[in-house]
């Protein structure tokens, strides 16, 4: 949740012409990320709700190639809350997957 508040933060001022291009596509995957957790930890067994945290690894993905490409055209400093807060909450899910996945013996 911290992260998508720092990604509309630091959206909130990229040019107009981008509000529904890659502003929106930005926000969309920042938003996927918990709220794919969420579904899968209100599902009713471990498998789905790892199903679900892979699903909110791939929105993490786009969500840091998004990132990347508004560092690239300058409309985000590499230096921004969200970009850092994205590798954070990257860290935080591969951590849970992990812990989640079954013991291979």
């Amino acid at each position: 949740m911290v992260l998508v508040e720092a990604v509309y933060r630091d959206t909130e001022d990229f040019p107009s012409k981008e509000m529904f291009g890659l502003t929106a596509q930005i926000r969309r995957s920042a938003i996927s990320i918990p709220s794919n957790l969420a579904e899968g930890s209100a599902r009713n067994s471990r498998k789905e709700l790892i199903y679900f945290t892979g699903i909110s690894c791939g929105s993490l993905a786009e969500l840091q190639t998004q990132l990347q490409i508004a560092v690239r055209l300058g409309y985000l400093s590499a230096e921004a809350g969200c970009v850092g807060q994205a590798i954070r909450v990257g860290k935080l899910i591969v951590r849970l997957r992990n812990a989640l996945r079954p013991e291979v013996s």
